[in-house]
């Protein structure tokens, strides 16, 4: 963690079951709280509230949504300085949500930042149309090195596998991805295609695929090791980011994937996906659910290397700049150092 060579931290989450753990991960401690049920993809963990009264560091971070992680701090009673990640809105509990909400809203009035991972989001939230005095944008980021280099012996194996004409996508296997649009936008490309993740939708997608005749050029390949997936990436020429709602806040795929120097097809949604990957400068960007606009996009790519190219080193620029770790440490360290400047309520 890129924060604990500035600072000391501690991270406090729930564990997966009834137990207490400590442990320490890459020089962190980590206090996982044991969970007592889970409601609405949501763990209980009532000890999380003593935790954060006893807290007496400078920030208390909290990463949101997190329903738990909201209520347990309301009941701690903390009184401290708050900074809130706000990732995205409750997008799928469509029920719990205006439930849950006026917690948010108390919970964020009492931060002293909020922080917002893209400028779409922030513009296209209505929870943060409430608080925007305190938002701040720091897009995420990933280690641009684990990224820019592959191993030569792995990207031969991936190239003599799938050919020269090859697409990559990465993520889980459920609906908001769109990956059901990519599998049929295949029937109009000639090349291979690569699925990289897990997921409740495997299923079905393989069945797509069989249904549609394509089942030759789309490979799931499941979940992966580190060095076959950055091989994956540079044997590549496209990589497609096909999702469909919103619930794709920001798709950190993409960086990943330019980092390694490619091209990128995403969609038009209004959340961060389009800020990452800049049509026509980094990629193409076309609309969600349109298997056509899809296909049109991965085909241009692959048959204009001249454009391929320059969109290519575009992106490995913008990964450079924009969302490396180091870049998203050194603006939340800056945030942190405004935020010491304010009084604990």
């Amino acid at each position: 963690m890129e924060l604990r060579k500035s600072l000391d931290v501690e991270v406090i989450v729930a564990n997966e079951d009834h137990c207490a753990v400590q442990e320490i991960l890459d020089g962190v401690p980590v206090s996982r709280i044991p969970t007592w049920l889970t409601v609405a993809s949501s763990p209980l963990c009532p000890g999380i509230i003593p935790r954060l009264r006893a807290f007496r560091g400078d920030i208390v971070h909290l990463h949101l949504p997190n329903p738990v992680a909201v209520l347990a701090y309301l009941a701690s009673g903390h009184r401290g300085r708050l900074v809130a990640t706000y990732h995205s809105d409750t997008v799928r509990q469509r029920f719990l949500g205006p439930v849950f909400e006026p917690f948010l809203h108390a919970a964020l009035r009492r931060s002293n930042a909020i922080i917002t991972t893209s400028p779409n989001y922030l513009e296209t939230s209505s929870v943060l149309a409430r608080h925007k005095q305190r938002c701040h944008v720091i897009p995420l980021g990933v280690r641009i090195e684990d990224f820019d280099r592959c191993d030569p012996g792995a990207l031969s194996a991936v190239r003599q596998q799938y050919g020269e004409r090859l697409i990559v996508s990465v993520g889980r296997l459920v609906s908001y991805k769109g990956f059901e649009h990519l599998v049929r936008a295949m029937t109009r490309v000639q090349g291979n295609l690569v699925i990289i993740g897990k997921g409740p939708l495997h299923g079905s997608l393989s069945a797509l695929a069989s249904q549609l005749g394509v089942a030759d050029r789309v490979h799931f390949l499941g979940r992966i090791g580190h060095e076959k997936l950055v091989a994956c990436h540079h044997a590549a020429k496209v990589f497609v980011l096909p999702s469909v709602l919103r619930s794709e806040a920001f798709g950190i795929a993409q960086v990943e994937a330019m980092a390694a120097g490619l091209p990128v097809v995403n969609t038009r949604l209004d959340s961060g996906v389009p800020f990452v990957s800049l049509h026509e400068q980094t990629g193409l960007t076309v609309p969600p659910a349109d298997s056509h606009a899809l296909a049109a996009a991965i085909n241009r790519l692959l048959d204009d290397p001249n454009l391929r190219q320059s969109l290519g080193q575009a992106a490995r620029l913008r990964a450079r700049q924009e969302f490396s770790l180091e870049v998203m440490t050194s603006r939340t360290l800056a945030l942190y150092g405004d935020v010491m400047q304010c009084q604990p309520v």
